[in-house]
């Protein structure tokens, strides 16, 4: 419990909720002093945030706008209620249900699928919505 009290602690990323509307990054962006590229892939808008710690968060847009993906590493976990969105709750549940927490957190449903790794100082994480990537997006793309 005390490790998830950690992580709820650091400090807020760059993000717009998954499966939320993209137009919050830019704010997000200007509150953090953070760095954002955007690029146009064949099927989405990819927006890369660097944090001036060194974390990365990239967020996935569909052409309408969606958030169906996100990934993210650096020294430590961005605000995973903000990134995460509506899903924040099933990460949260099966946090709590690990049995050690030094394991991979690993949800793979047909609605949600959720892999996160790493330590303190290096965390390697990926989040999407299988029913909204776009067609023609591989989910290995989200990375």
């Amino acid at each position: 419990m005390l490790f998830f009290a950690v992580w709820l602690a650091l400090p807020a990323g760059a993000t717009a909720s998954l499966g939320g509307d993209e137009s919050s990054v830019e704010a997000d962006r200007a509150q953090l002093g953070a760095s954002l590229r955007v690029a146009a892939c064949r099927a989405y808008l990819l927006h890369e945030v660097t944090t001036p710690a060194g974390g990365t968060v990239r967020e996935y847009a569909s052409p309408s706008g969606v958030v169906f993906g996100v990934a993210w590493h650096g020294p430590g976990l961005p605000d995973m209620r903000r990134l995460l969105g509506s899903s924040f709750t099933r990460y949260q549940q099966a946090l709590l249900l690990r049995r050690a927490r030094r394991q991979p957190l690993l949800i793979d449903e047909p609605d949600l699928v959720i892999r996160l790794t790493g330590h303190m100082r290096s965390f390697h994480a990926r989040a999407y919505l299988p029913q909204q990537i776009p067609v023609g997006v591989d989910p290995a793309e989200i990375q």
